[in-house]
């Protein structure tokens, strides 16, 4: 997605409410002027356009053929954990997948199916209480499948890519396929699919079960302890802000250049963990954008590295 940068002095709009408007059949409505900011983990952002959260891959491709039809942009909200959302809200529909829940362990093969609004942290649990390895690591990451297949999600040394089997894709002319990791063009924390109005519907993950769940539970808790004891998860935060560029984090840059603790508004970069940046309960999303750019600008002048965002921002802000 492009964030759109303004000059022009921020003003409330006066925004009209529309009536909520049915499609053929779906059992949702698309309804107008949806807060974003509660379906965020910074909890800060204007409102939608439009909103709707389909149930079903069917009513997900009749609310693509309905965007087409207005011509109108579209933008893919899952768990709203790695987002900015500016204050002026976005323009046009916001689809939300946060309904798209199932999940199915294969037995045979060791393979595990979810759909894209399913929760990782709950994914990560279900495949440890059955003694399956491989998703110990995701029990912290604040996310959904369908993030996680887009975003590359990782920690503790594992990723996304490396236990995905396949993903099945909906492209905005409402076109349905399957693809592998080697198609998704996997990066560090980006695929291929990032920045595209292509939606994930369900991914399958190859597990190895027959491991004793005790032992798996055991490992699964040692990762979630350890992202509690050094990461900041008392306030509203969206994770990790900046990619790491290497060999040094992003944290250990922001730190040394003595940012810890430094605020802008309601917005701060966490004391615990300094890729972090906490919403303190009054900040506002230009608040947040402020001080990502702030870092940025004085971890370049101290190290000439410049930062990349992890974090996806959407919308206007002012310059």
């Amino acid at each position: 997605m492009i964030v759109t940068l303004s000059s022009e002095s921020h003003t409330k709009d006066k925004r009209r409410v529309y009536s909520p408007i049915s499609l053929p059949g779906t059992s949702n409505q698309i309804q107008s002027q949806v807060s974003l900011a509660p379906l965020t983990s910074f909890r800060v952002g204007g409102p939608a356009e439009w909103y709707i959260a389909p149930d079903t891959t069917a009513e997900l491709q009749a609310t693509f053929e309905w965007a087409n039809s207005e011509g109108m942009p579209i933008t893919l909200l899952g768990a709203g954990s790695n987002l900015l959302v500016s204050d002026r809200g976005l323009p046009g529909l916001v689809i939300g997948t946060r309904h798209l829940r199932h999940v199915y362990f294969d037995l045979e093969t060791g393979r595990l199916t979810a759909g894209a609004g399913e929760s990782i942290p709950r994914l990560a649990w279900l495949a440890a209480k059955r003694g399956w390895q491989g998703l110990e690591w995701a029990v912290g990451i604040p996310g959904t499948v369908g993030g996680a297949v887009v975003m590359n999600a990782g920690a503790h040394t594992s990723s996304t890519d490396k236990i995905l089997v396949n993903a099945s894709v909906l492209s905005s002319n409402g076109n349905l396929e399957v693809l592998t990791p080697q198609s998704l063009g996997y990066r560090y924390r980006t695929s291929a699919l990032q920045g595209t109005n292509r939606l994930v519907t369900q991914a399958t993950f190859q597990l190895q079960p027959g491991f004793e769940r005790a032992m798996v539970m055991a490992t699964t808790t040692k990762h979630l302890n350890d992202r509690r004891t050094n990461q900041p998860y008392h306030l509203p935060s969206c994770g990790s802000v900046f990619r790491n560029p290497g060999p040094k984090t992003a944290g250990w840059l922001i730190e040394q250049t003595g940012l810890k603790g430094h605020q802008i508004g309601g917005a701060q970069v966490a004391v615990r963990h300094a890729n972090f940046i906490l919403n303190c309960g009054w900040a506002t999303a230009s608040d947040i954008f402020e001080l990502i750019c702030y870092i940025q600008q004085q971890v370049e002048r101290r190290w000439s590295l410049f930062l990349e965002p992890e974090v996806k921002i959407l919308g206007e802000f002012p310059l």
